[in-house]
């Protein structure tokens, strides 16, 4: 529902009150015991008071001399504060009605003059109903993925073709931005950003999730620029699991993952990613003799909004430095989001599917690019 005027929030003080009060409102799921984060959308006691004492009074309106002018999102606006460059795509995706939509890929030229560092990325779909997450990914000149694919033309590889499927899944091009329903526009922190080189493409990954109703999406991508070189530059790493196999019933199933960091670097954020049996993921620094520093333990997870954790201050990593990430399933009758706790549950794509992914922001060097970054 809106809640952009008095009008449109009023029938839901009440609701509105029991939300913030049991803490379901503003989503945030990260163990208070387990770091500090910049994007922290807890409510503090005050504001739950504050919003408390409203209800208790009758819901009086405010005055009109304080609304501001804009209220809300405008769908037609660009979100970011400036938009150094907007790219549409040339034609809308039809999502039709009450059917299984492969992932979709659409390659974006850029003709930029000169490379440019990225401060801020938003995917805007214009028919959010339907679009489960986008990816975008930065594809330098030198890269084959998806050389066969026309650009400005949707793309997906045929399900009949195992090879041409996993060639299209398997890439190592660095992500310049992630879209899920709810999450605002990346920023990335001051003295850092994103490099896009003036001879890359831009290539859209979108999953699509049908409706009862057939519509049509036309996905946008808008970027900010920094007006000069940053100290660091940030690059997207991920760790996961794809060979997954959730047993039917199993209510707290674990499947763990671990890397050593090839290079020092400062850790900006976390994400992690499951599907609609997942219940808490742990973000995990691994030491000698037992040590075990949690970085983020997200739980309950919560499918419904997939949410980036940023430090409020960069964590140093060193070179050698073992990450360990860990997810937990649940795939019993006590899952309300369970589309079928009497089946085995493997990776794949759907949302009936699974996986297991921690994708994590590290800011290294600015001439160091994501490739030469595992150069050990």
């Amino acid at each position: 529902m809106p809640l952009l005027s008095y009008t449109q929030v009023r029938p839901w003080a009440a609701a509105i009150r029991e939300a913030v009060k049991l803490r379901k409102m503003p989503p945030w799921f990260a163990d208070p015991k387990h770091g500090v984060f910049a994007n922290d959308a807890r409510l503090s006691e005050d504001a739950i008071e504050r919003i408390e004492a409203w209800v208790k009074a009758g819901v009086p309106a405010g005055s009109k001399a304080d609304t501001p002018a804009k209220l809300g999102r405008v769908e037609s606006d660009a979100t970011l504060p400036t938009a150094d460059l907007i790219l549409t795509a040339p034609a809308s995706f039809v999502v039709p009605a009450n059917a299984v939509v492969d992932y979709q890929y659409l390659v974006l030229p850029l003709d930029l003059s000169a490379d440019k560092w990225v401060r801020s990325v938003e995917i805007q779909p214009s028919d959010r109903r339907v679009v489960h997450h986008a990816v975008l990914y930065i594809r330098e000149a030198g890269s084959q993925w998806l050389r066969n694919v026309p650009p400005g033309r949707w793309y997906a590889p045929s399900v009949n073709d195992p090879d041409a499927v996993r060639r299209t899944r398997d890439t190592k091009e660095d992500i310049l931005g992630i879209y899920t329903p709810g999450a605002p526009a990346a920023r990335f922190p001051e003295n850092t950003a994103k490099k896009l080189p003036a001879t890359a493409d831009l290539v859209l990954q979108v999953h699509y999730t049908s409706t009862k109703s057939r519509t049509a999406d036309k996905p946008r991508v808008v970027l900010s620029f920094a007006d000069r070189d940053p100290e660091k530059r940030i690059i997207t790493l991920q760790m996961g699991r794809d060979d997954l196999r959730v047993p039917a019933g199993e209510a707290n199933y674990r499947a763990s993952v671990s890397g050593t960091l090839p290079g020092d670097a400062l850790l900006i954020s976390m994400f992690p990613h499951m599907h609609l049996r997942g219940s808490a993921f742990e973000f995990d620094i691994v030491g000698s003799k037992g040590y075990i520093e949690t970085l983020l333990r997200v739980k309950p997870y919560n499918f419904n909004w997939q949410l980036n954790y940023i430090l409020a201050e960069p964590r140093p990593l060193k070179k050698g430095t073992v990450l360990r990430w860990t997810g937990y399933f649940d795939n019993s009758r006590n899952n309300p989001n369970n589309p079928d706790p009497t089946a085995e549950v493997t990776w794949g794509e759907q949302s009936w599917d699974e996986m297991m992914i921690g994708f994590f922001d590290v800011a290294v060097d600015p001439h160091v690019n994501k490739q030469d970054y595992f150069i050990r």
